[in-house]
């Protein structure tokens, strides 16, 4: 019997078994109530507490079976798994009709069992960022061990050596001719994203405010949607965008002008990925404007202050912690970008402040490091992973910066109007 039919006799036996467990535990529950003895809770209450006690532990015995099955390496049957797991729902079904009497609250528990549910699904994301932590770490360490911490800091170089003298059997030789200096390639990040930031943040800001303060319904209905379809574009799309249209035109533009620019240029990943990120600043942001309290709008108009100084003092301030939370979301997916400064910008880490010559990002070198035909113990390949450990502390300062600023801002809001 194949597997995937092994899953769905399973679940509809589980499906059976809970429906079962709902009938019998709404039943038992209806009759000791009908004999006139006061209950704690609704005979519904008791019938889900019922099916709680049968579903749950069968699924998790079934999921802790299937993670030491596949991550664990461990033999066990799928059928013999799934059949335990039946005996469990089967046992927890007893004891589930057992707790149906006047003296147990099922609503609490019930509660209870929601609250673990939902902290346990809180806890899947902060432990799955410590383990992509714990698994950068590891790696960048073994990175460190070959090449010095500083020079990868502040050196100015990207040169990670001749490959082909390692497949040579000169592997001393390449390894003493890299250079791994991460400076151009978070310069070519900074800048790229600073342009991108540069076109979003006025953009998205103005249009959030145009849409939650001006637009009538009926274009709201129309603008908004349209707007955040850029949001659902594939980031390929941008980058062919960038490369075949945007790129001549910032070169004819620049040589205009009596400057040298090149088709691979930071301006035009940067201005396409601007455009590309406004959706995110610009719906959050509405949220944010149109649920601050009309009251405060009107009471602003009262006291003789136009609507564009209603604005400008009374509703940014109010939004500007989420505004702040907005544009930081804009920020950190402006710098994880990786296929349209592939197309647009090139792939050469070059330390530069002219935004019309080609650079690189960190996470363009990553996917290069990673894709490369190195061996996964070389150099080069491990110093992806420092890459990426150097962009996480980046992200994490900017978030904790954003967090200092939002409750700075919030408290001074908060102060001024007391």
């Amino acid at each position: 019997m194949q597997t995937n039919q092994i899953l769905a006799m399973f679940g509809g036996a589980l499906l059976l078994l809970g429906l079962v467990a709902f009938f019998l535990g709404r039943a038992k529950a209806t009759r000791v109530r009908a004999g006139g003895t006061a209950m704690f809770a609704q005979p519904d209450q008791y019938a889900w507490f019922t099916v709680l006690t049968t579903a749950g532990p069968a699924l998790l015995v079934s999921a802790v079976g299937g993670f030491a099955l596949l991550l664990l390496g461990a033999e066990i049957p799928t059928l013999y798994l799934l059949a335990g797991s039946l005996v469990v729902a089967c046992l927890g079904l007893a004891i589930g009709m057992l707790m149906v009497r006047p003296d147990f609250h099922a609503r609490q528990a019930i509660e209870r069992v929601i609250r673990f549910v939902l902290a346990g699904a809180a806890l899947i994301s902060i432990f799955t960022t410590l383990g992509i932590l714990v698994s950068i770490i590891g790696e960048a360490l073994r990175f460190f061990q070959m090449q010095n911490f500083w020079d990868f800091i502040t050196g100015t170089t990207w040169n990670p050596g001749a490959s082909f003298l390692e497949a040579a059997g000169r592997a001393e030789e390449g390894a003493s001719a890299a250079q791994f200096g991460s400076v151009p390639l978070f310069a070519g990040t900074f800048m790229i994203t600073a342009v991108a930031m540069l076109v979003a943040i006025p953009i998205g800001l103005l249009a959030a405010i145009y849409m939650a303060e001006f637009a009538p319904s009926r274009v709201r209905t129309v603008a908004k949607p349209v707007l955040e379809v850029l949001a659902g574009i594939p980031t390929v799309v941008y980058g062919f965008f960038a490369a075949i249209t945007v790129a001549p035109i910032i070169v004819s533009v620049a040589g205009f002008f009596g400057f040298e620019a090149s088709f691979n240029n930071a301006l035009a990943p940067g201005i396409v990925m601007g455009i590309m990120i406004i959706p995110f600043i610009s719906s959050l942001s509405d949220d944010v404007i149109s649920s601050v309290p009309d009251s405060m709008r009107q009471g602003s108009l009262a006291l003789g202050m136009t609507k564009g100084e209603t604005i400008r003092d009374v509703v940014i301030p109010a939004a500007l912690p989420g505004i702040i939370s907005a544009s930081l979301l804009a920020v950190s997916r402006a710098l994880g970008e990786t296929m349209i400064v592939v197309m647009a910008a090139g792939m050469r880490p070059n330390l530069t402040a002219n935004p019309l010559e080609d650079m690189t990002t960190v996470t363009v070198r990553i996917v290069a490091a990673l894709t490369g035909d190195q061996e996964f113990a070389s150099a080069e390949t491990l110093s992806a992973f420092a890459l990426g450990l150097v962009l996480f502390v980046v992200t994490l300062s900017l978030n904790l910066v954003s967090v200092i600023m939002i409750r700075r801002f919030r408290e001074k809001y908060r102060v001024n109007n007391l």
